[in-house]
């Protein structure tokens, strides 16, 4: 067998290991958290929306929600604005909150636009659109941390229809409270609670990390497939710290509350979402309920 062929066989190889993942997750909604390094870096970037946009070509019904953080930080200093934490979360004062929500709307437009640019249509919109996010205000420890929304409600209809006309819906996570002012909402939690709202297949998150470590100084010990029980054991004894502490309380809430799976991956690799969804072995951390096994029946 010449080379030439030998690397079309491999390709073929690849699309009949994908087939069973296609049928199953046919029709089925995946939430796309999306941030980190994944947003800033513009190959990465590019490969992020192929990767969600050849899932809606066949057949998923994706949803982004989309972060800003970074951009966000990046335009705060640019303007000369103080930035001011407590306990380790943003203070978004007005000032802050209108900066936040012209970043976030424009991230969003970009990656609506890119999304566009490969033959899918998408609808980009905020929180606030519909009365998509309905928020009371967040405190940190009893603490005042300014304009930050805690989700009360998630109006799905809203996403059901655009999914049922075939756009992909792509949200910025700005809510409104009940007297009509603007929040700016922790993507995860936001992504969290539409793939809660819509009974998602799938949520997965893109880091900056590999996945979840027992020991997050030893790359050795990356944990593939994770119970909720055991994730909730890992917490308790202290495993789990820093920013990967909230983002695993958020994957053990959905899965609790009708998501089948999460999934925590390294955005920073090129197709990470192919590889975690499409492949026998995936990469990341899969967060799954008690009782069931990942990679065989995925």
């Amino acid at each position: 067998m010449d080379k030439n062929m030998k690397q079309y066989l491999d390709k073929a190889e690849v699309l009949i290991e994908a087939l069973p993942y296609i049928q199953k997750f046919n029709r089925k909604v995946i939430v796309v958290k999306y941030g980190g390094s994944a947003m800033v870096d513009e190959n990465l970037k590019k490969r992020v929306i192929e990767d969600v946009t050849l899932l809606k070509l066949v057949g998923f019904k994706p949803i982004i929600v989309h972060g800003g953080g970074k951009e966000i930080s990046r335009w705060v200093s640019k303007v000369g604005m103080e930035p001011k934490f407590i306990n380790g979360l943003r203070v978004t004062d007005e000032p802050t909150m209108e900066l936040a929500e012209m970043v976030l709307g424009k991230v969003n437009k970009e990656l609506v636009q890119m999304v566009e640019s490969l033959g899918v249509r998408a609808i980009g919109l905020s929180g606030k659109d519909g009365g998509l996010l309905n928020v009371t205000k967040k405190y940190s420890n009893g603490e005042d941390i300014g304009y930050v929304g805690e989700i009360q409600k998630v109006n799905a209809d809203i996403l059901w229809d655009l999914l049922d006309k075939d756009f992909l819906p792509i949200v910025c996570p700005i809510g409104l409270d009940d007297s009509f002012h603007t929040y700016n909402i922790n993507a995860d939690d936001a992504a969290c609670a539409i793939a809660r709202a819509m009974n998602a297949e799938k949520l997965a998150f893109l880091t900056d990390i590999e996945g979840v470590y027992k020991d997050p100084n030893d790359p050795a010990t990356l944990i593939s497939e994770l119970q909720i029980s055991e994730a909730k054991e890992f917490i308790e004894k202290g495993y789990i710290g820093g920013g990967m502490l909230p983002k695993l309380n958020n994957c053990i809430d959905a899965i609790e509350n009708g998501v089948s799976r999460v999934h925590i991956l390294d955005g920073r690799i090129p197709h990470c979402l192919l590889l975690e969804i499409f492949t026998n072995k995936g990469i990341g951390t899969a967060i799954l309920k008690d009782g069931d096994e990942m990679y065989s029946n995925k």
